[in-house]
């Protein structure tokens, strides 16, 4: 099992848990990976309460000191969870998901993305496939846009072997990004196994013209009581837009990988839902990860890219 050798042989250099300010009684897990826009390191984080669920807002944090995260005072509040961001030229891209409910029920939900070049003035401009997380952005070495889909659905189990697929298609522009065109992409095979789930993000172009794909993989465990537990680990794989190949498929990360921790529930004590890497001047990459749907933690590990080209 993947899983087992991973811990085995791991190599984590440092392990931290971010403290953020400004938002008392709530947590801040799932953020976008850190980014400088006018000289200042910004992230966007999900706040929620410990005891809701599928009530989240996402709000912009800006370092204030290492490991330590403030709010942007009168900085924009969006309804939405899971945010991630996307450099596209000189535009800043937020994505994240949408919860719907009808009549006070939770009904469905959605990507929405925002985009702009003032990171306090984004417009939101369009939505994606109903029922569909974890679509990414990324621009190509020709300056098109690669865009990752994440359809999931009982179906494909059957069809598939595992409960979702990763798809990949390229636009020659932003204004192309709709519901249909991400849901008919096509898919990348033979990146999940039996019974598991997962996607992308965050997506990298390295200098090779190759993408560097850091992800989740997913799949139910028992515990000692045989209560069920969503295992969530930390992932990393190259992927080729030419030849549409995918290779070097590797575990970076798993919730035991980051400092002990509260879950907000049970059957997530082994969850750590991976936000991307940001490169460090030493080489190595420091890899941020939701923790137990209720902490944001960062470790630093060897670069998952080596040998496959630099991010650009």
């Amino acid at each position: 099992m993947q899983r087992i050798e991973f811990e085995q042989t791991k190599k984590i250099y440092e392990s931290e848990t971010l403290v953020f300010y400004g938002v008392d009684g709530f947590d801040v897990y799932n953020i976008s990976i850190p980014f400088i826009r006018g000289g200042k390191r910004y992230l966007f984080g999900r706040l929620e309460r410990r005891e809701e669920w599928a009530r989240s807002w996402v709000r912009l944090f800006e370092e204030t000191g290492q490991d330590e995260w403030t709010v942007v005072k009168d900085s924009m509040i969006y309804t939405l969870e899971d945010p991630y961001i996307s450099e596209i030229g000189d535009e800043l891209v937020l994505g994240g998901t949408h919860v719907q409910y009808q009549s006070g029920k939770y009904s469905t939900f959605f990507g929405y993305f925002y985009r702009g070049t003032d990171l306090h003035n984004l417009y939101y401009f369009t939505t994606g496939p109903n029922k569909m997380k974890d679509i990414r952005l990324v621009r190509l070495s020709d300056g098109k846009i690669g865009v990752f889909s994440r359809p999931r659905s009982a179906g494909m189990v059957g069809k598939y072997g595992s409960e979702s697929m990763i798809g990949f298609t390229v636009l020659d522009r932003l204004e192309e990004l709709t519901a249909d065109v991400i849901e008919n992409a096509p898919y990348i095979y033979g990146i999940f196994g039996e019974g598991e789930w997962g996607g992308v993000n965050q997506a990298y172009l390295l200098d090779s013209g190759k993408i560097g794909v850091i992800g989740h993989i997913c799949y139910i465990d028992e515990d000692e009581n045989g209560g069920k537990v969503k295992v969530y680990l930390n992932m990393a794989f190259i992927f080729d837009p030419t030849t549409r190949e995918s290779s070097d498929l590797q575990l970076i990360g798993s919730r035991t990988c980051y400092p002990p921790g509260p879950a907000k529930a049970p059957q997530l004590v082994d969850c750590a839902f991976t936000s991307g890497i940001v490169m460090r001047s030493d080489g190595k990459a420091d890899l941020y990860s939701g923790i137990g749907d209720c902490q944001t933690g960062r470790i630093t590990i060897d670069n998952p890219f080596e040998g496959h080209g630099r991010i650009v």
